[in-house]
Formats: structure tokens, sequence, C-alpha cells
């Protein structure tokens, strides 16, 4: 394996800074440290390159130890500093630095709103704060919600009035709950609001970018072509995502039998989408080649065609990833340099990370980048276990081959990501790759020839005959009963673990090395400990946690690997919401369901766990005030609108804490809580500060 060649260093430079400009980001990110450290520390590695470049050759010989942490020094810088100015919240004309509820904002909607159940959504620029009749020019960036209006007419560019208070956007505080506070953050989102259709004036002056009015537009075109020539929702929702990453016809249904079932990656548009453009531009270009005056022109309408289908299909970043991989590609191809495909990889993701650091966090970002290298590294010695005659046989080998290959390195990703595993992968990417591949080209050449009707209606129906047939075949495998080991649950340091037993254990392999064995072991002996100790931690635990649902009582009662839920049963009907706000927990947890536990005793809506009295109210309750010492309540948990007060509450118990669930109304609450802190009764609200987690041991 080259990783471990001193000779493959020297020629992969970029590897080094690639890892030096990783580690400044991460370091800004987790310790938030001050520009003038960042500034300090540049200044001292600028200064010690400057001293090494003008001394004498025996001592830069002697100081190139010197030399080296300064250049590892002076990137860690680059990336802290590219960090520290992308958090939207450093920047001196953040909006959120001046803003008062109350406060009169200018907005500029940034996208074209998307249609969703109940609202129509769209992020929003802040463009200026209007205070006491004169205006503040901020920038930001908002998401906002609009109320479901027939009379709703609002696009990209449109400005707006807003006065109505905005809410910081907070995450669920659910144990294991994603955190989409900082998701939003990353892309400069901090705030959102839920407007009514009185409560936002429209302006009559826009603020619109004509590029990115072009690609909405070219969008909005490609939409009606498919939207015309596929008549089933659910293939079409699929052709959109397929050639533009436009998902929101997509049912959730669907997209969750890709995901079981290891094949969502064609949903997502990735490097497998631009290197068939890539491939089918190269066919159609290639007679430019034999003309010496023209033959630059091949790789520059290559080039632009690439960039030009990333935009459209929403610029994320495995498609950039694939851009400029493919940029890089076909530059060193138009000047005959051969270059390491290592270096080139490093090159594209160092690029990417300067262009938005933050991306090194992207989950795609993470399984794009580990499906390549792994491929790199793994698919010739995996293709080569079968050596197969035939030439038709020997393609879908190495199709497949590149599958597997793929495997190595992103199954430990997709197992700390995503805590599942699709045991029937290879099976569905056997006939779902290929099938993808021809419809994507197909949709391509029905938008090429859309203004034939008859031919791009004949396409049509092929496509979603095609389309009809992956998705069947997917929804198939997806019910045979094995076909997912679900609730897998790794920490970091064991997906860690995990990728260097993998790549140690292949290059033994491959070499055999007895170090990748050595290395390997090691591995595995660790990430075993680790995991061994995490169910015996498991197995001891006993806890009660009350989620915070939005309008939902949920409380699980944990006692070792097994729960009892308590709470409204019409959410454990609905699969998004249990698997959104619940399941994350459980599989943290190691959970799982059980009818009844053996120390969890119950009457009406007093209960008994673990030598604790938890008392659940939800309706009007009548006390009389007992003549003798009052009981204890360990846990008062009040959920919906009773007709309740505190004071005569305390009347006749004694309560230890008390907690507000998600199903509470938040002008309740105020009440409540003040009688609490008047009567020093610690309380807590889950939506104010997350699920609240009672240990027992």
């Amino acid at each position: 394996m080259p990783l471990l060649d001193l000779h493959f260093w020297k020629k992969s430079p970029f590897i080094k800074l690639l890892l030096s400009l990783m580690a400044g980001i991460t370091l800004q990110w987790y310790f938030q440290l001050p520009l003038p450290f960042w500034l300090s520390l540049l200044a001292a590695s600028l200064l010690a390159t400057i001293f090494y470049s003008l001394a004498p050759l025996r001592q830069r010989i002697r100081l190139s130890i010197l030399y080296g942490t300064a250049i590892f020094l002076l990137f860690i810088c680059l990336g802290g500093l590219l960090a520290r100015t992308k958090d939207v919240r450093n920047d001196q004309h953040w909006f959120g630095s001046s803003y008062r509820p109350g406060d009169t904002l200018v907005l500029a909607l940034d996208e074209q709103p998307t249609e969703k159940t109940k609202s129509n959504k769209a992020n929003a620029l802040v463009t200026g704060i209007i205070r006491n009749r004169s205006t503040i020019t901020v920038n930001g960036k908002i998401i906002i919600y609009f109320q479901k209006d027939s009379s709703f007419r609002l696009s990209y560019g449109n400005k707006i009035i807003v006065t109505k208070p905005l809410q910081e956007i907070k995450n669920s505080g659910n144990p294991g709950g994603f955190d989409y506070k900082r998701y939003s953050l990353f892309q400069g989102i901090t705030h959102q609001v839920y407007l009514k259709t009185n409560e936002y004036e429209v302006l009559s002056d826009t603020k619109r970018s004509q590029f990115t009015s072009f690609i909405i537009n070219t969008r909005e075109k490609i939409l009606s072509i498919l939207r015309k020539n596929i008549k089933n929702e659910k293939e079409l929702g699929l052709a959109e995502a397929l050639l533009i990453g436009y998902k929101n016809d997509l049912e959730q249904s669907l997209v969750q039998s890709y995901t079981n079932t290891g094949v969502v990656h064609i949903i997502a548009i990735s490097g497998l989408h631009l290197g068939l453009i890539y491939w089918l531009l190269g066919v159609i270009l290639n007679p430019l080649k034999r003309r010496k005056k023209i033959r630059w022109l091949r790789p520059v309408l290559i080039i632009t065609c690439l960039w030009l289908f990333s935009l459209l299909a929403g610029a994320g970043p495995s498609i950039l990833r694939s851009a400029v991989m493919f940029t890089f590609i076909v530059a060193a191809e138009s000047w005959g340099r051969k270059t390491s495909i290592y270096n080139t990889i490093a090159a594209s993701a160092f690029l990417l990370l300067c262009i938005n650091p933050y991306w090194l966090w992207d989950v795609g970002f993470q399984l794009s980048y580990a499906a390549v290298l792994s491929i790199i590294i793994f698919m010739r010695p995996v293709y080569n276990w079968f050596y197969i005659k035939n030439k038709t046989l020997d393609f879908i080998w190495k199709m497949n081959a590149v599958t597997l290959a793929a495997q190595v390195l992103t199954i430990p990703v997709s197992l700390y990501h995503f805590h599942q595993f699709p045991n029937l992968f290879f099976l569905t990417n056997f006939l779902a790759v290929p099938i993808s591949s021809i419809i994507l080209i197909g949709e391509i050449l029905l938008c090429a020839l859309f203004f034939i009707p008859a031919f791009a209606a004949i396409i049509g129906k092929i496509l979603g005959w095609l389309i009809w047939v992956m998705n069947t075949y997917i929804e198939r495998i997806e019910t045979i009963p094995f076909s997912l080991w679900d609730g897998l649950q790794i920490s970091l340091l064991q997906a860690i673990l995990l990728i260097i037993f993998s790549a140690a254990i292949s290059f033994w392999l491959m070499s055999k090395s007895v170090t990748g064995l050595k290395y390997g072991l090691m591995s595995l002996l660790v990430f075993a400990g680790l995991r061994t100790y995490s169910f015996v931690k498991s197995n001891r635990q006993q806890m009660i946690v009350v989620y915070n649902v939005p309008q939902k009582r949920a409380i699980d009662f944990i006692d070792g690997r097994s729960y009892f839920f308590s709470g409204d049963n019409d959410l454990l009907e609905n699969d998004f919401a249990r698997n959104f706000h619940l399941k994350p927990s459980r599989i943290l947890f190691r959970i799982s369901n059980a009818d009844g536990l053996d120390n969890l005793a119950s009457s009406g809506n007093y209960l008994l766990f673990n030598n604790k009295r938890i008392l659940l109210i939800d309706s009007i309750v009548r006390w009389k005030v007992p003549p003798a010492e009052k009981p204890e309540i360990d846990l008062l948990v009040i959920s919906k609108n009773p007709k309740l007060y505190i004071k005569q509450l305390t009347k006749a118990l004694m309560v230890k804490q008390v907690v507000f669930d998600g199903s509470v109304p938040a002008w309740k609450t105020k009440y409540w809580k003040a009688d609490c802190d008047s009567l020093h009764i610690p309380w807590h609200d889950v939506t104010t500060k997350g699920a609240f987690v009672m240990k027992l041991n």
C-alpha cells in the first residue's frame, strides 16, 4: 500500500499540506481561538521560513526540521484563519451582533421558495436593520417559513420588510440527535422566522444575481421538460433527483428504501454522475483532438460543461469535489503530464476546504473521498480475484469490483454517521448502478431533444419504465428480512480504528507484510476492548429520558439495554417523527423495546421506577391535603394543558423536580416556572433546554 512508502510522500506533497489545513480548521472550530493567536503564530512561522530561506546551505541542512515545522504551522494557521473567517459570527457586519427584538429587518430571498407540507420555505439574506428611521447595513442569512396561501407569489430576489422577532436556531437536545444548529451555522444561517401573510411587506425593488437567476431558470426549464414527459409522480421525483439533485418531489419512503439497501448515492449527485458526463463529452468531442489549431477547445468545453452541470445540480460538496477532480484530470491530460492520483485528490480536497472549511464535517464530502481513495487502493486487487475471458462478463465483474473496493473505507464512515449497514448492497448496486447510468444518459438526451415532442415522449416513457424497474427492484430487496443491519453505534475513535484495521489488513493481504498484520490486529484488539466496555456500560445503565418532541409526550424508562415507552401512541405510528426524535437516542444507549420492566410499576398516573416516584400530569387534578406527612415525588412530568397550580400541588406533595415536556404551551410554562422559582423547586423545560435525562445509577 503506497501510503507507507516514503517515495509516495515526496510525490504527493499536497497530502501533508491538506493534513495541516485540516488540523487548523479543527482547532479553530472546537476551541474558537482568538484572531491575535493566529496572527502571532502566522508571523512566527513566516519569520522562521524566511530565516531558513536566507540561511547558508549548511545551516539549512541542519535546520530542515525547523523548516518543515514552520511550513506545517503556516498551513495550520491558514486553516484556522479560513475557519474563523467563514464563521459568520466573527463578521463585524453580522446582523446578530446588533439585532434586537422589535427591529425591522430588510430581507432578500436567496433562493426560489420550496413548498413544504404546511409552509413555503426559503433562505433569505439580511441586508439591513431599520431602527429609529435609519438603516444599518448588515449581512447574514436566515430561514423563512411562509404561511401557505393561494396568493403567495414570492420568488428569488424579492425583498421584504419584517418586524416579527426572529428565533435563534436551536437543537432539539435529544440524546444522539442531529446537530441542526451546527449544520445551519456551517451554511451561515443562525436564525429563523415563521411569517403569516400579514406579517411582511413586499418591496418594489429586488436583489438578484444574473448568474443565479440563469441557474434557477435553467433548473426550472429542465424540471418542466421532465414533468411533461415522465408522468408518474414516483418515477418523476427520482428522475429530478438523479439529474439535477432536486429532491422536493421525492417520496420519503423511496429515499429510505435506497438508504436501507446501500444505493442512496444514486440519488445524491456525486462523482458517478459527473464521471458519466465526462465520458460522454469525451466521446462527443474526441474529433477535436485530431485538429491541432482547435485542440485546446476540447478541454475548455469539457470543463465548462462539467462545471455548468455541477452548478445546476446544486453545487454540493460531493459534486464540487468531483468537478475539481475532473478539472485537474482534464488539465493534466491536455498538458500531457502524469501526476500522482493521490496528490490530485489531496489538491482537490485542499481547494474545496479553502472555499468552505466547514465541508470537513459534511458527510457526503467524507464519504466521497473515502470511496475514491478506497477504489484507487483496493479496486485492482479485488478485480484480480477472478480472471474472466468473456469481455461482457469481465466488464460486469469490473463494475462490481469497484463497488466492493469502495466499501473498504466507506463502511466505518457510514456506520459512524448512519448506524446501519446494508447487507445486500452488492445485489442492489449490481443492477442499480448500470440502470441509473443509462437513465442519466437518457435524461440528458431528453433535455437535448425536448423540442421534438414525439421523440421526447418516447424517451420519457422508456425512462419512466426503467426508473420503475429500478425502484421496484430496490423496494423488493428491502423487504428481505436480513437486508439491513440496523441500530449500530460506534464512536469516532472506533470508526478510526476500523479504518486502520481495514487498511492494514488489506496492506498485509496485498504485500504479505507482517507490519500490516501487526497494526491490523492491534487496532482490532483496541476496537474490541472499547466495544466490550461500551456494552458492559450499557448493560448497567438505568435512567429516565423525557424527550423534546413538539406537541407530544415521550418518555423512555431505561433499564440496561431495554426500555419501556410512555407517551402519545400516535407518535409510535409516525415513522418520521419516531426516527427523528426517538431512534437516535435508542441507538446511542443501545436499547430495544420491552413490554415491561421488572423494576417499573405503575398505578394510574403514578409510576415507581428503581425506587424513584414519578408522577405524570396531563389533565385536571384535584388534591386533598393529607393529615399525615406529605408523600415525596422525585419527578413530576407535566404534559398538555392541565388546569394546575403548582402552589396548591405542593400542599399535598413534596416535589423534588419538575419537567415540562414538548406538549405544554409556552405561555403556560411561563407561570409554572415562576411558581417553581418562588417555591425553590428545580424545573426543566425540554423545549428550551433539550431532553431531560435522569440517571439513576
